[in-house]
């Protein structure tokens, strides 16, 4: 495991059972980097060439909002999960 593979894994989730990512597949379909499966440090972005669509894994995501801002079409909907769900920060 690298060093980030390593710090990605103590943090907590309170997974949602609704995506609170929304990509619009017609336009991943026709994006040429698929950077958001690049540049996600959490890995939430997949691309399944066998059925030519993205898959998210959003249970991991960090919140960062990298993928939102790198979408070359800006066409991912994204929002905070609902109260309490997503990752738990600590309270220092």
């Amino acid at each position: 495991m690298s060093d980030l593979e390593d710090k990605l894994y103590t943090v907590k989730y309170e997974p949602d059972t609704v995506s609170h990512l929304q990509p619009v597949q017609e336009c991943c379909r026709i994006c040429k980097s698929k950077i958001c499966t690049i540049i996600c440090p959490a890995k939430v972005y997949e691309w399944d060439e066998r059925n030519n669509k993205l898959i998210v894994n959003f249970e991991n995501c960090l919140e960062c909002g990298a993928c939102r801002i790198s979408c070359e079409s800006c066409s991912l909907g994204w929002e905070y999960p609902r109260g309490n769900k997503g990752v738990t920060f600590k309270q220092g």
